[in-house]
């Protein structure tokens, strides 16, 4: 299969990204004559990139931060994924209609099925969060069947709007104040905590920072943490040093990642290719920032 046109993912800024090193990767692996690069785009030039996405060259884009809700009246349709997550990270042109997706919720799940051992039907759960990423998370739970959920945010306002949201799904929810005592009660009963804020992502504004404390984190939990960067992040290390499981960001990166490329191409993506190079591409971006 020859493909004589460029795939990437747009952002502002856009250097810290991997997706460029999986997806060229995959695409290296099965053949395909694409290049897929980072393109920083500024807020202001959202709508005039977008529009170039129509082309006959063109088969689609990722989209990451800030992005991912700037783009969507650009667009002609978005599935019921992106809808409901109000949210959009991958967009395809079909002969100039271009159609915006959201495949976190699915690389959410995947990941944790698969690299986390767990299904999260019945499930008790702490959302630790309620940006963007915390909405995907909470929704991809919400259809997965989750048993409950508590959500804690710093401003209670937004944890307030996703427990609604659970709450009209018929499912119990309960916002927070994270970092109160409430919240070192509700991760007490969890089975499954999942960190959607950037607390502990590297050259981010805590990087040393955790959300939780060890003594907080009960062995029984998997701690499931966003960050991808670094991979062994400040939570993961206290969650194994409570003896708890751990999983981090790097295999949603890429199962959401993989979701996007079977989209825009029409075949199975090589998601262990996709997994090696994302794993490799770590510790030479930890190496680069010591």
């Amino acid at each position: 299969m020859s493909i004589t046109t460029t795939l990437g993912i747009i952002g502002y800024p856009i250097g810290h990204s991997i997706s460029p090193l999986f997806q060229q990767a995959a695409l290296d692996h099965l053949g395909i004559e694409a290049e897929y690069g980072p393109y920083a785009v500024k807020p202001d030039e959202v709508g005039e990139f977008v529009e170039g996405l129509r082309s006959e060259n063109a088969i689609g884009i990722n989209v990451t931060v800030p992005h991912k809700e700037t783009v969507i009246p650009f667009l002609d349709e978005v599935d019921d994924w992106a809808t409901e997550a109000g949210a959009v990270n991958t967009i395809v042109n079909h002969s100039g209609r271009l159609t915006g997706h959201n495949t976190d919720g699915y690389g959410f799940l995947r990941a944790l099925r698969e690299s986390g051992g767990l299904e999260p039907e019945g499930r008790r759960v702490l959302i630790l969060g309620a940006g963007g990423s915390a909405r995907g998370v909470v929704q991809a739970l919400l259809r997965a069947g989750v048993g409950e959920l508590h959500i804690a945010n710093r401003t209670v306002a937004r944890a307030e709007t996703l427990a609604r949201l659970a709450a009209n799904r018929g499912v119990p929810a309960t916002p927070l104040a994270l970092g109160s005592a409430d919240v070192a009660a509700a991760a007490a009963q969890a089975d499954l905590i999942v960190n959607c804020t950037s607390v502990g992502m590297r050259h981010g504004p805590d990087e040393s920072g955790s959300p939780l404390a060890a003594h907080q984190v009960p062995a029984t939990a998997l701690v499931y943490d966003l960050v991808y960067n670094p991979m062994l992040t400040p939570l993961l290390r206290a969650a194994e040093a409570a003896g708890a499981a751990t999983l981090g960001g790097i295999s949603m990166l890429v199962y959401q990642g993989a979701a996007s490329f079977e989209i825009w191409l029409g075949q199975p993506a090589p998601v262990d290719v996709m997994m090696a190079a994302a794993t490799a591409a770590m510790p030479a971006r930890e190496a680069d920032a010591t």
